[in-house]
């Protein structure tokens, strides 16, 4: 069976360990060599970045997140063992893991070390779809007459320079379509590389749970339990019409998948459409300071993602929804575009003071849309605020601060509620 060593990259017939290193770092698969599409997930990548640019945070657990009422943004592997996971309420992943080390997110650092990433994979391929800072699809076809070597070889070969060169660790799935790529990526973090092939991926994902469906949500899955379907197996028995007639164009899609079917192309620089952040509360509320400090803390994060991308939108959202879970959205269109947490926030705090609903909500999120290069916006100000650009300057220098200094060094006071 083709196997190949993922610390010195050798390629052999399989083996427990590697007959030039003895390494037992070793992925064998029949069809190692012949797949091409890929998915790499940075490994509790907010968290890994900063326990890189601080040494003392090594063996301890660390949530980067908001404060008290924020929310999980990303665990490490130390705190997840107490059971802290991403999206979390803080104060309850405080609860579970109280000696954590809260760290605020720091976007440009994060930022900067995605750009070292991206720049390793553009020498591998051109073609790469990313979907965060954190992680992308990668299509390698074709690419193995100009690097003399196969799609997993360059794959682990680039895992292995992100460790060595930023410190960094990722985990790779490799499989025959994105959609299998994605979950391959999953299975073995961290540090993992794990394969699905063509042969093997209707056993693969015979009994699996439909959550591992990108996009499947907590509604759509209680919709696809009602109708007694949980497993990949139970999806298959339902004809394609039947699915479609009561899920519409998503049933179409799940009837593909269900097959391991996914014909979608990895799409190099494929156009963000939007940014949004949304969070879940652990107990609804309808506390008017409790969710203008997630207001706040939400239109900072849509704030950073859009800085990483140098882009700006011409249209605020506010997403509501209620404890029923009805949602109610907002959103308004700008004069010129803006990629300003100021901005983002006091145009979102603006939609929810027009809300007459008066909660309680178990979600709230705000989002930017209508995205264009960040040079076309924040230009004309505000003649109803005067202001407008004395914040934004103040904004980008206390950007320029905590990349220097780290999150902390300046912190709003409406991030503290």
């Amino acid at each position: 069976m083709p196997a190949l060593c993922r610390d010195c990259l050798t390629a052999f017939e399989g083996a427990a360990r590697c007959p030039a290193c003895r390494s037992p770092r070793v992925i064998a698969h029949p069809e190692l060599f012949d797949l091409s599409i890929a998915h790499m997930d940075c490994d509790a990548f907010y968290a890994s970045v900063e326990k890189r640019d601080n040494p003392e945070l090594a063996d301890k657990p660390v949530i980067v997140g908001g404060a008290k009422r924020g929310v999980v943004s990303t665990a490490c592997y130390i705190a997840r063992t107490y059971g802290v996971h991403s999206a979390m309420p803080m104060f309850r992943a405080l609860k579970l893991c109280p000696g954590a080390v809260v760290i605020r997110p720091r976007g440009s650092a994060y930022a900067a070390a995605s750009r070292h990433i991206r720049a390793m994979m553009e020498e591998l391929t051109p073609v790469i779809e990313p979907l965060s800072l954190d992680e992308a699809f990668l299509d390698l076809t074709g690419t193995a007459r100009l690097h003399h070597a196969p799609p997993a070889v360059m794959l682990a070969g680039l895992v292995r320079r992100m460790e060595r060169e930023l410190r960094l660790s990722g985990s790779i799935g490799l499989s025959h379509n994105k959609f299998l790529a994605k979950i391959a990526s999953d299975i073995d973090k961290p540090r993992g590389f794990s394969v699905i092939g063509r042969a093997e991926t209707a056993d693969f994902l015979r009994d699996r749970p439909v959550r591992l469906i990108w996009g499947v949500g907590q509604a759509f899955q209680e919709s696809l339990e009602r109708a007694g379907i949980r497993t990949f197996d139970d999806l298959r028995r339902w004809d394609r019409k039947e699915l479609h007639a009561r899920f519409g164009t998503s049933g179409d899609r799940l009837w593909h998948l269900a097959r391991g079917e996914d014909r979608r192309r990895v799409q190099r620089d494929a156009p963000m459409k939007s940014i949004l952040n949304e969070t879940t509360f652990f107990e609804d509320t309808a506390d008017a300071d409790i969710l203008d400090g997630h207001i706040w803390r939400l239109a900072e994060k849509v704030s950073d993602r859009a800085k990483a991308r140098d882009i700006a939108g011409r249209v605020v959202t506010l997403k509501l929804k209620r404890a029923n879970h009805a949602l109610l959205t907002r959103r308004i269109s700008l004069d010129d575009a803006t990629q300003m947490a100021d901005r983002i926030y006091r145009t979102a705090a603006g939609l929810m003071a027009q809300v007459r609903d008066p909660g309680p909500f178990r979600l709230i999120g705000v989002g930017l849309s209508e995205l264009c290069p960040a040079s076309g916006g924040d230009l004309s100000g505000d003649l109803l605020d005067p202001q407008a650009g004395v914040r934004a300057r103040a904004e980008r220098a206390a950007d320029a601060i905590r990349a220097r200094f780290g999150a902390d060094a300046i912190i709003k006071g409406r991030a503290l509620r």
